[in-house]
């Protein structure tokens, strides 16, 4: 069987093992999913048989936060790492099967979105220099690394790398991509449910009640754990890579005046769809706040950075969701469901909502990467234009 025909063959048989791979802003490990995918689209049955959670190598983590910064950014750097977190990606993937026990030959796909290192989500133009072009070149863009290549030649399983790029090519902004996932599984006839991450970055997607693909809307609702992150690291001096339990932020007091100025940031006033990252809510913003609030204890930052989250989730709600439909559920994934002071801020700032932890939350980015490749492996579109702002498309390169 040649490697196209082994693609054909994948693509149509009734149910697929998938593993989905996820690396997210916090940079904290790498999300391994294995699913079991039976049909596509609107049919599909999902079930997770495996999850794990893989701790970056810390040199390498350190590298990769240098390069979030494009003023220490190198392009050698870049293009190294590109091939380099390939191979951990493929390592994590080798580590699960042999932990699993699980051949390599009986797993049909691997998925991945990549690490996003710059997401640049506002539109630039280029007026081209050469007669031969006679429109304005217009374009978002987003870069990730973490070779899909290197993961498809080094486990020997057809991967569906790069998921995001194509929905920039198509006028999107490349994220969020969890909705898809999100409309096919949790869609109900009579409530409508917001599925909020807190992950590096916070973004929500609501699905009102009886949802057609038109109705989804999601979008970055600001910071997660990145600037909590940081501040941690930084009150710990690097014992510590996040706020454990909440802790940190448990010993502080919110400084109101603080949270007000943090909250005056234009992108939280900007309507949907609309998409952040590092860039803006990352360690630059963590090393802001530090020089600019002298004599404030680090654990009133902490517990003010949590705030932060909370309080733009909570607006974010009121200014772009709730106008659209009721909310009956909200459901919290990513890491920072794990944080009860987080949740508590959030349920305070949201009294009338009900607040549930989504099963599986830590497995659900990279679950959603599997679905994607599932799907896109038979040519359905796995972009909600009410997300991204893309044209419908299908996501993803294969390696085979």
């Amino acid at each position: 069987m040649s490697r196209l025909e082994r693609l054909m063959h994948v693509a149509t048989k009734y149910s697929r093992r998938i593993i989905g791979l996820m690396s997210g802003t916090s940079l904290d490990a790498i999300d391994v999913a294995m699913v079991r995918i039976q049909k596509h689209g609107l049919n599909a049955v999902v079930k997770l048989e495996h999850f794990r959670e893989y701790p970056y190598p810390p040199k390498i983590r350190g590298v990769v936060r240098e390069l979030f910064d494009p003023k220490r950014a190198r392009i050698d750097d870049i293009c190294r790492y590109d091939f380099i977190l390939g191979e951990v990606f493929a390592a994590a993937v080798l580590r699960m099967l042999e932990e699993t026990k699980i051949k390599p030959e009986t797993v049909d796909l691997v998925a991945s979105a990549g690490q996003t290192i710059w997401h640049d989500p506002e539109m630039s133009i280029v007026e081209p220099d050469v007669d031969w072009i006679s429109h304005p070149l217009e374009t978002r863009s987003t870069f990730a690394i973490g070779q899909s290549a290197v993961i498809a030649e080094r486990t020997g399983i057809i991967t569906v790398g790069d998921l995001r790029v194509r929905d920039v090519a198509a006028g999107g902004q490349g994220a969020p991509l969890v909705p898809y996932f999100d409309w096919v599984l949790l869609r109900h006839k009579s409530r409508g449910r917001c599925i909020q991450n807190i992950g590096g970055i916070g973004n929500v997607t609501y699905i009102p009640p009886k949802a057609t693909w038109e109705d989804v809307i999601a979008f970055d609702t600001g910071p997660g754990n990145m600037i909590i992150d940081e501040l941690a690291w930084t009150a710990t001096n690097g014992r510590q890579t996040y706020d454990i339990d909440g802790a940190l932020a448990a010993l502080g007091s919110v400084r109101e005046e603080l949270l007000e100025r943090w909250m005056s940031d234009p992108y939280f006033a900007k309507s949907p769809p609309k998409t952040t990252g590092r860039e803006l809510f990352g360690a630059q913003f963590a090393r802001r706040i530090l020089a600019e609030s002298p004599g404030v204890a680090i654990h009133d930052l902490i517990a003010t950075a949590t705030a932060l989250t909370a309080e733009s989730i909570a607006r974010a709600y009121r200014d772009f969701i709730h106008p659209r439909g009721p909310v009956h559920e909200v459901m919290l994934a990513g890491g920072g469901a794990k944080n009860p002071t987080l949740v508590r801020m959030l349920q305070e700032r949201m009294p009338k909502q009900k607040l549930l932890i989504y099963k599986a939350s830590e497995a659900k980015e990279a679950m959603a990467m599997a679905m994607i490749a599932n799907d896109s492996v038979v040519g359905l579109i796995t972009n909600v234009a009410g997300a991204t702002g893309g044209r419908p498309t299908v996501l993803g390169k294969i390696c085979l």
